[in-house]
This record gives C-alpha cells, structure tokens and sequence, in this order.
C-alpha cells in the first residue's frame, strides 16, 4: 500500500533526482562503480599530505569564510562555501533557484523574522540543511577520494547540531522535533567519515550580534542574543568536546583567525594519528565513493516512515506539488530530453 504522508525534506529532492528509465547516457556509464575497482581503480595511490576534509566552525558572521578561502588558496585545496537552502538547485545545475516548495519549503529568512512560526518552519529549516550539509559533505568526500585534493568546508553534518540545540533552548521547535533529528542524524552520520580537521573560530555572541546589525540583510538585524549565546555554547560544550574524539581541533579568536601563516604552520604540526581515517584502505574507501556518489541514497538516509507535523506532507498535497514539479520548464523528463528548453535529436539519445 502507498503511505497517506511523505516527510517534505524528502518530497524536493525525490522530483529533483528523477532519471531517464530507458536510455542511459555516456556520462552515467563513466560513473565510477565495482567495475573500476575490479579493473584496479584505487584511491590510496592518490592521497597525499593535503589530502583531507578540514571544516571552518563558529558562530554567525564570525570570519569563517574568509578564513576557509585564504586556506584553501595557501593549502591548494577546494573551497567550498557554506551551503543554503538553494544547494540542491546548484547541485542539479538549475540556471535559477526553483521555488521553496521544491527547495524544502522553508524559508531562512522567515526563520530570522518570526522563529516560532506556527507552522512548523524553523524544524523544517533545520532538517532541510543537515540534509544539504549531508549533501554537501558527500560532495566533499567524492571529490577526495576521486582526485586526492583536500577540500575545506564550512560547518559540515556533524556540527549542525548547534542549531538545533540552541533552536530548542529558545522554544523555537518541540522536544519531539529535537528526538527526531537525533534518531535522523543517528542513522546517517555514522555512514560517513568525521573530518580530518575542525577549526574554530571564535567570536563572543555580542560581537556576533553587533556584526549582524552592521550587515545589509534585513532580517538579520533582530537576531536575539540568546540565541547566539546558546549555538556558541553549545559549539563549546557540546560539539568541539564531542569531535575532538575522532579529529583534530584548533581553536582562534577571530583576531588570531587572521593570520593565515600561523594557520598553516599549526596545521603542519598535527600528526593526525587519530580517528578512523587510520583504519581505512582501498576496499573501504571503494564502499565510500559507491556511497558518496549515489546523491539519492545519501538523501534517503535521512527519511524514516514517521508523522511529524512540521515535516510532514500529505499525499494528495504531495500529488500536486509532483505535477507542479513536473510542469516546471526542461522537468517533464530527464535532462537533455525535454523538447520545450530547446533538446534536439531526442529519439537518438
């Protein structure tokens, strides 16, 4: 029988993942898969000293960014920014942001302005980026052990935790919402590899809030202190002891974060002689990328068959949103198989 409900971090990417049934293109047949690996495609040959996952933590606005691209620059690593609730659209190269309802339907900006919606989109936000955060790291991993370029990150799925806790601190979400996030993130960060390394950046929650008043973002003007004060709190107390079990860890004020030699030259001390990173080898790094690489089996990690208001569509809403997808410009079929964006020579693909 079909299930009446569908949870809506799901529905989204569901449509955006859709594939041809019929032809398979030369793209997907490159695809790395078992085949590769037992024509002896190997990923350890590749893997140098900067062959690692570094991720860049800390509050709103503390200067993470800029730090995680002047190292990237200085380490030859690949950047990439903190991801959005539009991450999915780059992801499948949309030219422009398709609306919420295939976006998650939540809105960052209504987080910001009114955080005990009664419609339950604060948890829906929260839900909809860890799985982009999960998206994103997949990402990370893939390009690693595909080429053995080291990639630096922005927060990643296993520090997102601090905004749920800081979100139920301020009565944003129910305790129910926070038990299903932890039995979510339970049965989906466990598949993937912590980073090599955690930077923290740290700036107090009142210097935080300032920077926010200064920013051009409207909505970030009324950004509540307590509410900083909980995600930094929680990065201190909660997280950074937590990650520290499995990766290394450094931590600078902001001022220090500028100083992007000493960095670098801190970096150059670790050993990293910690964390299962150690324990992998070829077979368990060909079970990573046929993980990494399958993007729909990554999202399907975060769905499990339970009702929950705030995430949860029904299925004759579920059955418009389909058909609205579906009528969407170039979605009728899969890519390069659309006659109305302009793809020619169809019948010979």
């Amino acid at each position: 029988s079909v299930s009446r409900f569908f949870p809506k971090v799901v529905v989204a990417f569901v449509f955006c993942v859709m594939q041809a049934g019929v032809h398979t293109s030369s793209v997907r047949s490159l695809r790395y898969g078992w085949l590769a690996y037992a024509l002896g495609e190997r990923t350890t040959p590749r893997l140098k000293q900067n062959s690692k996952i570094i991720t860049l933590d800390g509050n709103l606005s503390s200067g993470k960014g800029a730090l995680a691209q002047k190292l990237a620059d200085k380490l030859g690593m690949l950047y990439m920014p903190e991801p959005d609730t539009f991450y999915l659209d780059k992801m499948t190269g949309e030219k422009e942001p398709l609306p919420v309802d295939f976006n998650g339907m939540c809105s960052l900006e209504k987080f910001y302005t009114d955080p005990k919606a009664a419609d339950g989109n604060s948890y829906r936000l929260q839900m909809w980026m860890y799985t982009m955060r999960l998206l994103q790291y997949a990402d990370a991993l893939e390009h690693l052990l595909t080429t053995g370029q080291g990639v630096i990150l922005e927060r990643s799925p296993f520090s997102d935790t601090v905004f749920l806790e800081a979100m139920f601190k301020e009565g944003y979400i129910r305790k129910e919402c926070v038990q299903h996030y932890n039995e979510i993130k339970g049965i989906s960060i466990c598949e993937f590899l912590p980073p090599h390394l955690v930077i923290y950046v740290d700036l107090p929650a009142e210097d935080v809030q300032k920077k926010l008043k200064q920013s051009g973002k409207s909505y970030l003007q009324n950004v509540p202190l307590t509410y900083l004060k909980s995600i930094e709190d929680s990065y201190k107390k909660s997280f950074l002891p937590k990650i520290s079990e499995t990766s290394e860890v450094l931590a600078y004020d902001a001022t220090q974060a500028q100083d992007v030699e000493r960095v670098v030259e801190d970096i150059d001390y670790l050993k990293f002689e910690k964390g299962p990173w150690l324990e992998q080898d070829d077979v368990t790094y060909h079970h990573m990328r046929m993980l990494v690489e399958d993007k729909q089996k990554v999202a399907t990690l975060t769905h499990i068959p339970k009702f929950l208001p705030e995430i949860t569509i029904g299925a004759h809403d579920y059955d418009e949103k389909y058909y609205a997808y579906k009528s969407l410009p170039g979605k009728k079929y899969a890519p390069g198989y659309n006659a109305d964006v302009g793809d020619k020579y169809i019948w010979l693909k």
